[in-house]
């Protein structure tokens, strides 16, 4: 029986499979395409109103149950785990090392292969990347059963097509990821945070003055009417910089630590994760070009009458925001106004979080990239008959 709502599935009204090792996978899906059922899969539900809704589904193939450690080499830095494994259960298991990512579902309990279907990322992307940038192999299982492979376990295995890179941000519509390989990293023995009030509108130039110096911060996050600036390390390490910076970004500047600096953080990753009856929205654009989309993004609210807080990497140039207030027709004026906006310069908009009736008055993707029949194509050849995260993608597929 499938189940049709005006918003997302409910996932809690659908029949689910929770499969304990990569044979149960493989059975799961196989199954579920000789009876002809549309899937949805699912880690920890984290991100379930990510991109287009699925409205329709037969079953759901939880993958919370593939939370094994299959292997940990801690002098090769690398660390085999099922998917279904919470990114933070992970990173207490490691010694003196860490997964490099952290995204702000993290704490909400978000699992590693959710993680890279989502291509998700926090604040150190702009020194790691997305998780993408950390996998060196994974184990998938396709629409039919099939189970694919690629790379490996040594972190310069370039062997084979790299199915991770293809599978990061795919949402689960190409298939399941059943154990991931990942690169850690040394965890830093100390961190500190500079906190330099500024506008929005010169965060930017702000940055650039700790970007362009040798102090490397791990992460430049304009947030709240401040540019944050966490520098890691050794313990002396980490506060030579963080003074440094605080000597090049002015007599402003703060320096946080301890309570004080989780709070900022934990501020900021509190506006990414969003609230009930908020729009959240991300948004790629060109890092220099951050004064412009703000102050558009601050007409449109204010014509439509609707609070909209930002936050930005500013050195990467991903933004997120949350709309709050309002009404639906507000909300999506804002959030077409500023895709709009966006999309003259090459940018890009999606929806994260949606407040009520949201989806039938504006898109959750903007208009098909140039690689849409590419998508298409693949697709067709990972799962001809669209069974799995049906409409995730639409209208692009």
């Amino acid at each position: 029986m499938s189940s049709s709502v005006s918003d997302h599935v409910r996932t809690g009204d659908l029949p689910t499979i929770r499969p304990a090792d990569l044979a149960q996978a493989r059975d799961a899906l196989r199954d579920a395409t000789r009876a002809g059922q549309r899937v949805l899969l699912r880690g920890a539900g984290t991100a379930q109103s990510w991109g287009a809704p699925v409205r329709e589904a037969d079953l759901v193939v939880d993958t919370t149950g593939l939370d094994h450690l299959v292997a940990y080499n801690p002098a090769d830095m690398t660390v085999a785990v099922g998917a279904g494994m919470p990114l933070a259960k992970l990173q207490q298991s490691l010694d003196g090392q860490r997964v490099a990512l952290d995204a702000a579902r993290v704490t909400d309990g978000a699992t590693v292969g959710g993680l890279l279907a989502t291509a998700d990322a926090g604040p150190i992307r702009a020194t790691y990347g997305t998780l993408r940038d950390l996998v060196i192999g994974v184990v998938l299982v396709l629409a039919d059963g099939t189970v694919a492979r690629s790379g490996g376990h040594v972190i310069k295995n370039v062997a084979g097509y790299d199915l991770a890179k293809l599978f990061t941000g795919s949402l689960g519509a190409f298939g399941l990821v059943a154990e991931i390989v990942l690169r850690v990293h040394p965890a830093p023995e100390a961190t500190a945070t500079l906190a330099v009030p500024c506008e929005v509108g010169t965060a930017f130039d702000r940055a650039r003055t700790l970007l362009d110096s040798p102090l490397e911060p791990v992460a430049l996050d304009w947030h709240a009417g401040r540019l944050l600036a966490r520098f890691e390390g050794t313990a002396s390490g980490a506060q030579t910089r963080v003074r440094k910076a605080a000597e090049l970004a002015g007599a402003d500047s703060v320096v946080l630590e301890g309570e004080e600096e989780d709070a900022a953080w934990t501020s900021l990753a509190d506006l990414v994760r969003g609230s009930e009856g908020e729009t959240v929205m991300r948004a790629g654009t060109r890092p220099d070009e951050l004064p412009i989309h703000a102050a558009a993004l601050e007409a449109l609210a204010a014509e439509y009458d609707v609070t909209a807080r930002l936050t930005t990497s500013v050195g990467v140039g991903v933004q997120t925001v949350a709309l709050s207030g309002g009404d639906p027709a507000g909300h999506a004026a804002v959030v077409a106004g500023w895709r709009e906006a966006l999309l003259t310069s090459g940018g890009s908009v999606t929806l994260h979080r949606r407040i009520a009736g949201l989806d039938d008055l504006v898109p959750s993707w903007g208009p098909a990239p140039a690689t849409a029949p590419l998508l298409q194509s693949i697709k067709k050849q990972l799962d001809p008959e669209h069974r799995l995260a049906p409409g995730r993608f639409a209208p692009w597929f």
